[in-house]
């Protein structure tokens, strides 16, 4: 793969406005390990090869086990996941997807038996941001593999 356009270098106040985002979800107090996987989940329906390399690292380099990691395709299939991260997995696919199915306010009560207002704020802000991501990396084309934790 070859990079298209480094959109850090083209616009540095459009990272800027980015890392904001990231620095408002690393100290929203959701536990890292859950917007990790969240992260991980989102950028394999996204396709986005970058994200999942690099969070990938960041969940290993924090502790998270491969087994998680590699069955975050298959979650819904197992028992490796807290019922709390599996309504965040729930809640970032259904925002993820959104255009495919609607967001019910059964789901949405299904989630929030799990967090509270607050804590759903800052969890559709990780979806926000990785997603935003995403496009960002997918579109430009950023080289996955260049990541260091």
């Amino acid at each position: 793969m070859k990079e298209r356009l480094n959109y850090a270098k083209v616009s540095p106040e459009a990272l800027k406005a980015m890392l904001e985002l990231e620095k408002y979800v690393a100290t929203s107090g959701l536990e890292s390990s859950l917007y990790e996987l969240v992260k991980i989940r989102i950028s394999q329906i996204n396709k986005c090869a970058y994200c999942l390399d690099m969070h990938t690292k960041i969940a290993r380099k924090d502790g998270e086990s491969e087994q998680r990691i590699y069955m975050l395709n298959s979650w819904q299939e197992t028992s490796f996941y807290t019922d709390r991260e599996r309504a965040a997995l729930k809640w970032a696919e259904s925002l993820t997807l959104i255009s495919e199915k609607e967001i019910t306010d059964a789901l949405y009560q299904s989630v929030l038996l799990h967090f509270n207002e607050k804590e759903m704020v800052a969890l559709s802000m990780v979806i926000v941001t990785i997603n935003s991501w995403n496009r960002l990396s997918v579109g430009f084309g950023t080289v996955p593999g260049s990541y260091e934790s």
